[in-house]
C-alpha cells in the first residue's frame, strides 16, 4: 500500500498502542498520529517498547473537542482513521452513564464529522462484543440486533448508529469492528485477569463480582491487532466484522487458574486466594460471536491462551509499577466520585 497517515484515538490506550507499534513495524513510512488524552488508563510508557521514528507524533487532545478536532482533520490529511477512544470500564458506566454517553457516542460524531469534511478514505470504528447482549447457546453474527444491556454497551450501540448513518446518508468509508475480551501486557488492571494478576502479586485475593459464573472469550492483543490490520487492508466499506475467539472461561475458573500459575497452592488453599464481592447492576452471563466473515479475509487467531497468559503474567511481574497499586488506584476513583458527587464502589 502506498504511504498513508493514520489517526489513531486512543493511541496511549492498551490496544492502541499495540496497534501503533505493529502499524510501525509492517508500514515503517507511514505517518502516525496518536491522538489521546492521557486518562488513567493511558500511558505513553505503552509506546516505549519500539522505535516510532520522526513520522510518529503524539498529540493530547479530547475527542469531544469539535474546534480542535477539526483544525486537526483539516491540517493533517488523514488517510486511515482508527477510532479506539472511549470510556469502557463497564462497572463505571453504571456510575457515570452521561459521561460514556458523551464520549462514546458524541466524541465518535464529532470525530465523524470532522473526516467527512477531509476525504478520509477509511474510518474504522471500535465496537465491542457487548451491544449484542447476552446469549445462552448460540453465536451472534453481524447481522443480529443490538440489545445492550448495560450503560456502556448502550453508548457503544448509540455510536454505531451514528457511525452507519454517516455511511447510508454521506458514502463516508467506514467499518465496524466487534471484539471479543482482549487481553495482554500493558492493559490497565482495571480489566479482570490484570486486576486479577496485580492483586495476586500484592499478595491479595482476586475479588470475584457475584458467583462468577459469568463466561467470557478472551484474545490476545496481537490477534487483534492482527484483525485490525486485516479489515484496513482488505475490510469491505460499509460492513461490520466480528473478531472473536473460541476460547471461553468463566470468571472464577479464570481466578482459579491465575491463582494456581502464580501461587501454587495446595488444592485446600485454592479458593483461600478468592474473595467474592457486590456483583454490578446486571452482568451479562456470555457473548459468543461468528467471526465468519473477517475468518474468510485471511485472519485467524494464532495466540494460545496458554501461551498469551503466560505472557501476560510475566510482563505483569517484569513491569510491577507501570500501574498504580490497588490501593492507589482506589483513591482515584473516590476522588473522582468526590468531584462528580457520585459514590464509587470498592473494586
Amino acid at each position: 500500500m502506498e504511504s498513508k497517515t493514520v489517526l489513531v484515538t486512543g493511541g496511549a490506550g492498551f490496544i492502541g498502542s499495540h496497534l501503533i507499534i505493529s502499524l510501525k513495524e509492517k508500514y515503517p513510512d507511514w505517518k502516525i498520529i496518536n491522538l489521546d488524552n492521557l486518562d488513567y488508563c493511558s500511558s505513553l510508557q505503552n509506546l516505549v517498547i519500539t522505535e516510532l521514528g520522526n513520522n510518529y507524533r503524539f498529540i493530547e487532545g479530547d475527542i469531544c473537542d469539535q474546534h480542535f478536532i477539526k483544525h486537526l482533520f483539516a491540517t493533517e490529511n488523514i488517510d486511515i482513521v482508527f477510532h479506539f477512544a472511549a470510556q469502557t470500564h463497564v462497572e463505571d458506566s453504571f456510575l457515570f452513564p452521561s459521561r460514556f454517553m458523551a464520549v462514546n457516542a458524541e466524541g465518535t460524531r464529532v470525530l465523524l464529522s470532522a473526516a467527512l469534511n477531509s476525504g478520509v478514505e477509511r474510518f474504522i470504528f471500535v465496537s465491542t462484543d457487548e451491544v449484542y447482549g447476552a446469549s445462552s447457546d448460540e453465536a451472534f453474527d453481524e447481522s443480529c440486533l443490538k440489545r445492550p444491556t448495560n450503560p456502556y454497551a448502550v453508548s457503544k450501540a448509540t455510536a454505531e448508529n451514528i457511525v452507519m448513518s454517516f455511511w447510508e446518508n454521506h458514502n463516508l468509508p467506514i467499518i465496524i469492528t466487534r471484539s471479543n475480551n482482549i487481553y495482554g501486557p500493558r492493559q490497565h488492571y482495571e480489566k479482570v485477569i490484570p486486576r486479577f494478576i496485580s492483586l495476586l502479586l500484592e499478595n491479595k485475593k482476586c475479588t470475584i463480582q457475584g458467583s462468577g459464573l459469568q463466561s467470557r472469550h478472551f484474545l490476545f492483543v496481537e490477534d487483534v491487532t492482527d484483525a485490525f490490520l486485516t479489515v484496513m487492508e482488505q475490510g469491505v466499506l460499509g460492513e461490520i466484522y466480528n473478531i472473536g475467539t473460541d476460547f471461553e472461561i468463566p470468571v472464577i475458573k479464570l481466578a482459579r487458574e491465575l491463582v494456581r500459575m502464580m501461587k501454587q497452592p495446595s488444592d485446600g488453599e485454592l479458593d483461600d486466594w478468592l474473595l467474592f464481592v457486590k456483583d454490578r447492576p446486571h452482568n451479562d452471563l456470555r457473548y459468543p460471536i461468528s467471526s465468519e466473515k473477517l475468518l474468510k479475509l485471511g485472519w485467524k487467531p494464532k495466540v494460545s491462551w496458554r501461551e498469551g497468559i503466560r505472557r501476560t503474567i510475566q510482563w505483569y511481574e517484569d513491569n510491577p509499577d507501570v500501574w498504580p497499586s490497588s490501593q492507589s488506584f482506589q483513591s482515584t476513583l473516590q476522588n473522582s466520585s468526590q468531584t462528580s458527587g457520585l459514590k464509587v464502589k470498592t473494586l
